[in-house]
């Protein structure tokens, strides 16, 4: 059987991604249960598993009702003893097989945004969480910026085709801040056209591919010269390697 994935649609901006067939589901990151709950009820699916990226709440706050309203099934994530409903824990280089689904992933670790940050990689695509966002990267709340410079080098290295689900609808705040540093990107200007065109009918700016933000995601893009011209500005003097140029474009973002 084929397996699609659906965003469900939880607080304001999030998605829980639902990797699903005609009688199995498996989510990513369910920071809520209720919509979940409600999504397998109306399309007649039996909850199969459950995927985790990384800690905080709004990825995990929904796990004891889906697991009281399916009990048993697996939850996999990172090696975070503080996530205490993980059943199977993983590392760098592990594979996870969902039989159910008949899909498999490959595990990467990912820090920056947390430490703890895992991603899973597949012919279905790369679920990345808060890592990589179309047009942006997540906020460094406890890893180093050289740590999340070498998450994102990870991911970049998949295929260009690679689709990308991550977990939160920024599309159009992260373009504002790309215009900023690069504004004559073409492919830039007109990738805002189309998520505008998207978001005006209330549809998701995601997946992204791989492709796509290598062409216009400022965070994968330090070797653009337009770019570390007005990074370099806006730090007040050059910059010259690519993680020096990463670092202070991290702390533009983080005040933008």
């Amino acid at each position: 059987m084929s397996v699609s994935v659906f965003p469900i649609k939880a607080f304001n901006d999030n998605y829980i991604w639902c990797l699903r067939n005609q009688t199995h589901c498996t989510v990513v990151d369910p920071g809520d249960a209720e919509p979940v709950i409600a999504f397998c009820h109306d399309n007649k699916l039996s909850l199969s598993a459950i995927i985790i990226t990384h800690h905080h709440w709004d990825h995990t706050g929904g796990i004891d009702a889906l697991l009281d309203a399916f009990p048993n099934i697996p939850v996999y994530g990172p090696q975070n003893k503080e996530i205490k409903q993980i059943t199977v824990r993983l590392s760098q280089g592990d594979e996870l097989e969902l039989p159910k689904l008949g899909v498999k992933f490959s595990v990467l670790e990912v820090p920056g945004h947390t430490l703890d940050h895992i991603a899973y990689y597949g012919d279905i695509g790369l679920f990345c969480g808060d890592t990589l966002f179309s047009a942006g990267c997540g906020r460094l709340f406890e890893g180093s910026p050289q740590q999340m410079f070498i998450s994102l080098a990870k991911l970049t290295a998949l295929p260009a085709d690679t689709e990308v689900f991550c977990t939160h609808e920024y599309t159009m705040a992260n373009i504002a801040f790309a215009e900023a540093v690069e504004p004559n990107n073409q492919a830039l200007i007109d990738y805002k056209h189309w998520a505008k065109q998207q978001r005006a009918a209330n549809a998701p700016t995601l997946p992204s591919n791989i492709y796509r933000e290598l062409a216009v995601n400022p965070f994968l893009r330090c070797h653009s010269a337009e770019l570390v011209t007005n990074v370099s500005k806006s730090k007040g003097s050059p910059l010259v390697s690519e993680l020096a140029i990463f670092t202070s474009l991290r702390s533009w973002k983080d005040n933008f």
